[in-house]
This record gives C-alpha cells, structure tokens and sequence, in this order.
C-alpha cells in the first residue's frame, strides 16, 4: 500500500506545519498550503489548531485557539522564556519595527543581526542594576535557544554567525506586548 493514496492531499503539508513555521522558500509546502488553506484550516480545527498565513511577510505557521477562559486543546505546550529571552525577543521586534519603519531601507525585505549588534542594544535596553555581566557572557546560549524557537534563523556569511529576524516575531510580540515590556521595565527600573 502506498502512503500517499491513504493520506489527504495536504496531509504533508499539515505534519511540516505542525513542525514549525513555513516560509515561502519551502515551494512545494508553500503552494500546498495556498492551494489548500480552507482544506487545512477545517482539519486543524477539528483539534483546536488555526492555519495563520502571511503572504506579504512570506511564511505560515499554526497556532492554538484559545477560548473566552484562556483555555486549549493543549496539543502545543506553553513555553515559558525567562526574563533575558524576553528581553532579547523585545528587543529584536523593537529592531524589526525600527527596520520596517525606515524609509532608507526601502527596498530590503530582511533584517540580519550580529551577536555583538544584539550585545549594544542589550546594555543600552537593560536597566543599570541588572545583571548585565551574566546576561552577556551567556548571550550566546540565549541565541541558540532563540534560534531553535524559530525568531532568528542563522545564516553564515564569511565564517562569520549572522542572524535575519524572521517575521513571525511580529505575530508573536506584537506592538501591545511590546509596550506593556517596556511599561513593566519602566516599573522595575524605579522600584529599584
């Protein structure tokens, strides 16, 4: 028997989703899920999953629906960060909004960043009694879990580690949650 007869058409298609996000370079997925969305978007209701694409942006990925009492099928686990990915996440959307907003960059689609780049903005975001040393001698640790959490996608140029924000941040941090960041940062700083 063959896998493919006894599978829907798009059944690939939803297990690489459920994998993590798919940009728009991943052609055959790509225009599966375009030529298939409404398919994709039943099936995965039926175990409490949406089908978000963002054709503009070049990419697609799943998420859970939550209910009126913050409730899921719990089927994609709840992460919890830590306050230094956090404050690295912020910072990279501050950098991806920053980005998006310049005119100077018109025509660039993406944003690459260094580890040293990430190192200035980190001092210059923390507040001063934060325990800057520890945060940057691990920086590199905190990277690679942002990384494996699909926010920065490493692209070696000249043997030299380069990182392009990949879009999806703006789905995850939005411009609320940033704000609410930074008004609780404000908070921390004048408690201290």
């Amino acid at each position: 028997m063959n896998i493919d007869s006894i599978i829907a058409p798009y059944g690939r298609t939803v297990v690489r989703l459920l994998k993590g996000p798919v940009e728009v370079t991943d052609t055959n997925v790509w225009e599966d899920i375009l030529n298939y969305q409404s398919e994709i978007n039943k099936y995965l209701a039926n175990i409490g999953i949406e089908l978000i694409v963002k054709r503009d942006e070049g990419f697609a990925y799943i998420k859970q629906i939550v209910d009126d009492e913050d409730r899921t099928t719990g089927l994609i686990p709840r992460q919890q960060l830590g306050f230094e990915i956090s404050v690295i996440l912020i910072i990279l959307r501050q950098m991806l909004e920053e980005f998006d907003s310049n005119m100077d960059e018109l025509y660039a689609t993406e944003r690459f960043v260094s580890a040293d780049e990430l190192k200035e903005r980190i001092e210059i975001f923390l507040p001063e009694r934060f325990n800057r040393v520890k945060l940057l001698s691990e920086i590199d640790t905190y990277i690679n879990r942002i990384v494996s959490l699909g926010y920065l996608k490493l692209i070696k140029r000249d043997n030299v580690n380069t990182y392009q924000i990949h879009r999806i941040i703006k789905e995850k941090v939005t411009l609320d949650k940033l704000q609410e960041f930074k008004d609780k940062l404000q908070e921390y700083v004048e408690s201290v």
